[in-house]
């Protein structure tokens, strides 16, 4: 894939955000091997801003890792500087599953009921459903429905 080409204040702001950040990847002696870059990868799509620090003295080799990244894995190369390398990747938005907008469903509880010293305590399987609570008590009750507010309603 080719990297992203970005404007110069938009690269300006991905490296002010990207200052207080610290590497989230170390490439070590052995240099740009795929394992490293299925993590630089796995970062990006996680984070979407990332810090790369490269442990070679080689500033020549540190640049070809830098632009082979950014171009291997779809990304703007942001800045490299010293041996930190900062690549940017949009972020995918995460498709919502069907079931994410629905409220919660019932669901059971095991209530303690205590009775007189000495006695064992009595379990109940109370299944609550998603518009009641269980108060401190163990009973179950209905939601409330909000209260509008009286100074609102006149204002209508």
């Amino acid at each position: 894939m080719p990297q992203i080409q970005l404007t110069p204040a938009e690269r300006r702001e991905h490296r002010a955000n990207a200052h207080h950040l610290d590497p989230v990847v170390l490439i070590g002696g052995d240099g740009l091997t795929p394992a490293v870059q299925k993590e630089v990868d796995a970062a990006l799509a996680a984070h979407g801003l990332i810090k790369v620090r490269v442990f070679n003295d080689d500033r020549a080799a540190r640049e070809a890792m830098y632009q082979q990244l950014a171009h291997d894995l779809g990304a703007a190369p942001i800045q490299h500087i010293g041996k930190l390398l900062v690549l940017w990747r949009p972020v995918a938005q995460k498709q919502k599953a069907a079931d994410e907008d629905r409220k919660p469903g019932p669901r059971d509880v095991k209530v303690l009921k205590f009775g007189r010293p000495g006695q064992r305590p009595e379990v109940k399987q109370l299944r609550v459903l998603g518009n009641q609570r269980l108060t401190s008590g163990g009973q179950v009750k209905r939601a409330k429905p909000k209260q509008k507010s009286v100074k609102k309603g006149q204002a209508d």
